[in-house]
């Protein structure tokens, strides 16, 4: 059985830490999984118990919980010397607390020879060794809009063109909610990550001279237009604004249950939306919405990490490397439909609907619109920190604690002191 835990620090500790004796007799890993796709975790579970199975003396610990739980609590602990062993990440300001497990690992050479150059994305300069293994990419995401195809047939408007501008998108969407009585017109993930392939096709500049700088006139013009799409009804404020604080929101159940007309996810969401929705109604993806700089798709990505905190580094390295071979990442590839970090020939993708398939073509077709300063913002030290504040900032403007001018001032405060924070830990 899957075990899961949420918000409470107390408890997530003692799922992890709390060994009983019995258990102390082994050497146990504990693994800590988050997904949104529940037949991806069930199956991530299966495949420690097969690990198990074939290394007596091992037992895995596997710990699923949700996105927002692991990202608040997960540095924390590892920051006391606890946590897990293993974990899936999408926080790679943790790359100081990595296991290079190259000098354990039974065929090095190959795994990384399987990763190649996505392993480079977990290193960070001046924190990890060039030459180090620290685990793998689980996945390679990007963040496209999903758009309810019979909502918009049902309004009798054409689906956004390849090079339309997110307000057009918005708009239109806006168009087709009014049309068909549809509650949400236009929502996305209460995320920093989300929001930001918006600011950057707004021409937003995120790193300036070394140091954060954020918000310039790009970032502020691209503000306001979501405060206006907030304030009619095209982007509904009850979005984010339900949520405290930096706290993650996922509005995919909205999008299944048919309330959303358009929804800016990312490609993780093909799968459970071909299985969730079934032929309740059409849907694709459409290209990365474009603004004043461009048609930007928000590059991302997960990874399974081992911790140095471990006192088992052999096992570790061992269980990341059944995790991370080629049977294993095609199998996982194919049925859940990830694009993975490992090199993969051909994988043949469980795509079991019309749907599925026309969303994983736009995905594919738009990994060229990945604007490089967001990939170098996403291994910048602090950047977490500046996507938890542009959250918590963005939803009090939205409920109307803040106005524009004071969004701005506190943004540039908040950025100002990460930068000093920054500063201080070199």
């Amino acid at each position: 059985m899957v075990k899961l835990f949420s918000g409470v620090s107390a408890l997530v500790l003692a799922s992890i830490a709390g060994l009983s004796v019995a258990e102390a007799e082994t050497r146990t890993i504990t693994f800590l999984f988050t997904d949104d796709d529940q037949g991806y975790v069930q199956r991530m579970s299966e495949l420690s118990k097969e690990f198990e199975a074939a290394n007596p003396g091992v037992k895995i610990n596997f710990v699923s919980s949700g996105y927002d739980a692991v990202s608040k609590q997960l540095p924390v602990q590892l920051a006391v010397g606890e946590g897990p062993d293993v974990a899936k990440i999408t926080d790679w300001q943790l790359a100081s607390y990595y296991l290079d497990m190259r000098p354990y690992m039974k065929d090095a050479d190959g795994f990384a020879k399987l990763h190649g150059s996505s392993l480079a994305q977990l290193r960070l300069p001046g924190v990890n060794d060039p030459q180090s293994i620290n685990g793998y990419m689980a996945s390679q995401t990007l963040n496209l809009p999903f758009v309810n195809k019979t909502l918009f047939e049902q309004a009798g408007e054409p689906l956004p063109g390849p090079t339309a501008k997110f307000s057009e998108i918005v708009e239109a969407s806006a168009r087709v909610a009014k049309s068909t009585g549809v509650q949400i017109p236009f929502t996305m993930d209460r995320s920093g990550h989300r929001f930001s392939g918006g600011a950057f096709a707004y021409g937003a500049t995120y790193v300036k001279d070394g140091k954060f700088s954020f918000p310039d006139d790009a970032a502020k013009k691209y503000i306001s237009d979501i405060y206006s799409w907030t304030q009619n009804g095209s982007f509904p404020k009850e979005m984010w604004g339900a949520a405290g604080g930096s706290q993650y929101k996922n509005m995919g159940d909205e999008f299944v249950n048919g309330n959303v007309v358009t929804y800016l996810a990312g490609n993780w969401m093909v799968n459970p939306f071909q299985n969730k929705i079934g032929d309740s109604f059409e849907w694709t993806a459409i290209n990365a919405p474009c603004g004043d700089a461009g048609c930007y798709a928000m590059p991302g990505g997960t990874a399974i990490v081992g911790f140095k905190r471990t006192k088992y580094p052999e096992d570790v390295a061992h269980f990341v490397e059944f995790l991370g071979s080629e049977k294993v990442q095609r199998e996982i590839a194919e049925n859940y439909v990830i694009l993975t970090g490992a090199e993969i020939v051909d994988p043949q993708y469980k795509l079991k609907s019309e749907n599925a398939k026309a969303a994983m073509k736009v995905f594919l077709d738009n990994k060229k619109n990945v604007p490089q300063a967001a990939r170098e913002f996403e291994h910048a030290k602090g950047g977490t920190a500046m996507y938890q504040q542009i959250v918590q900032r963005m939803s009090q403007l939205i409920v109307g604690e803040l106005t524009l001018d004071q969004t701005y001032k506190v943004l540039e405060d908040d950025v100002a002191k990460i930068n000093e924070a920054v500063a201080v830990k070199k």
